[in-house]
């Protein structure tokens, strides 16, 4: 015993006079503004830390979101790999428990009469058979001097807490995609309204000029100018209601379903457009954020490995233990103590031919390390310019909004002057046909614009971390 505390006395002495197992990387991200761009919020208070639930309000988007969480598909990998990781981090905590070995064995052998074993088994065992009844349990244990062990945990450890963040990652996503997806749903419902009613408009136009060229007012000329306009409005609806169809389908595989027809309960005109937003600071919004927590993990994770590769290259201490009962006859196999023996010993271990190998292996795990330090810090950086993109396109998206709405109500009194006109002789075809497009398209604008408001929203909410709660 005395001799293993000696050489474990050596080994130190070797690690303070090698090269030292390499620190812990700090946070690589010292310069992270404390503020968004062009804000002057100092709330630390952010939609990202609300729930899910609490943040989408309307009843059929929170069953939508439910049965996407519970149901689709990338979800359910990403939780399959978090079972997989925390399997490895178990297998990871048992690194450095002893290994205990029952090995049992039996072996009889007939030597050559003219060897050795042969004359002495002849003449002192008066046989010509060699027996021997083994039964030993054997403990065989790593001593973790250079943290070696202790680091493939803390890799473990990190690999297995990057899973977790993956997955909210991709609920984030998920949710993202399932509330635009709605949204986007709602919008081509609204445009299919839209196409009706402006199809109905057109096609009593239709009919007023048809009129007045059987009383020969107008010429066929315009008659074929308004049925194309007709026609032309009559188009859109195949097309939208095809828009339809595979939004709901779209919709239906994000939930985790086949496709099927999507329940509404409401229009885009009965849903509130968001009034404040509250951003919270950035550095809040990083705490928040699963993709760059997992990044972050990742680096912690490739640090550790930095650490296992260069600890595989100073001398590793095994200490080993083996008792159990010996014998040479079956008859005496379990007689104790006489049958009883023990071995104790310990081992030193020191690459030497392959140092360059596992050299090599240790500036790559470096490399590796360095890489994800600037992944990290790319994963920040992008993850502030998410969130200053989507505060900016909110702001202009609610201008261009009123814009929008004002132009509506323009064209809509634009339209029933240009009726009025038209049916006093005061105005001609083209000049209805005119407003009618106008207020088409005008309508069609601001629903998309609602929607667009609606997405930037639901984005802005994820890029502040929000969408796992």
């Amino acid at each position: 015993m005395k001799n293993i505390i000696h050489s474990v006395f050596i080994i130190f002495l070797l690690g303070i006079f090698g090269c030292s197992i390499p620190k812990s990387v700090l946070n690589p991200i010292k310069d992270v503004p404390s503020q968004y761009r062009g804000s002057n919020n100092t709330d630390t208070t952010s939609i990202g830390s609300i729930a899910v639930k609490e943040f989408f309000a309307h009843q059929t988007v929170q069953q939508l979101l439910d049965s996407a969480i519970e149901r689709n598909l990338d979800l359910q990998i990403a939780i399959k790999n978090i079972e997989a990781a925390n399997l490895l981090l178990t297998r990871a905590k048992m690194g450095n428990l002893p290994q205990l070995n029952l090995q049992v064995t039996a072996t009889s052998s007939r030597p050559s009469d003219n060897s050795l074993n042969g004359i002495s088994a002849s003449q002192f065992l008066n046989t010509t058979h060699i027996e021997d009844y083994n039964a030993n349990l054997a403990l065989s244990w790593e001593a973790d001097i250079w943290g070696k062990i202790s680091k493939q945990k803390e890799a473990a450890l990190a690999t297995y807490l990057q899973t977790g963040e993956v997955k909210k990652a991709v609920q984030t996503r998920v949710v993202a995609m399932v509330a635009t997806s709605f949204y986007q749903l709602l919008l081509l419902d609204a445009q299919l309204d839209i196409a009706n009613r402006n199809l109905k408009l057109t096609d009593s136009t239709l009919k007023m000029v048809t009129q007045q060229f059987d009383a020969g007012q107008v010429t066929s000329l315009a008659v074929a100018q308004t049925k194309a306009q007709w026609l032309s409005a009559n188009q859109l609806i195949p097309q939208i209601t095809q828009a339809i169809r595979i939004q709901e389908n779209a919709l239906s595989e994000l939930t985790g379903n086949f496709p099927n027809a999507i329940e509404r309960k409401t229009t885009l005109a009965q849903l509130e457009l968001p009034s404040q937003l509250l951003l919270g600071v950035p550095s809040g919004m990083l705490a928040l954020r699963p993709d760059v927590k997992s990044v972050e993990l990742g680096l912690k994770a490739a640090n550790a490995r930095v650490g296992v590769a260069n600890a595989a290259m100073y001398p590793s201490l095994v200490i080993s233990a083996s008792g159990g009962v010996n014998s040479f006859k079956a008859s005496n196999w379990f007689n104790v103590p006489a049958s009883l023996f023990g071995i104790v010993g310990a081992g030193i271990t020191q690459p030497i031919f392959n140092r360059k190998e596992l050299k090599t292996q240790f500036e790559l795990a470096k490399v590796e390390r360095e890489k994800l330090v600037l992944q990290f810090r790319q994963s920040v950086i992008k993850a502030v310019v998410e969130v200053a993109n989507e505060q900016t396109k909110l702001e202009n998206l609610k201008d261009e909004f009123s814009i929008a709405q004002n132009r509506v109500q323009t064209l809509k009194l634009a339209v029933k002057n240009a009726d009025l006109l038209f049916k006093s002789g005061l105005a001609n075809y083209l000049e209805v046909i005119t407003a009618q497009s106008n207020l088409l398209q005008g309508e069609l604008n601001l629903a998309s614009l609602k929607t667009a408001q609606l997405n930037a929203s639901v984005e802005l909410y994820r890029a502040l971390g929000g969408g796992w709660h």
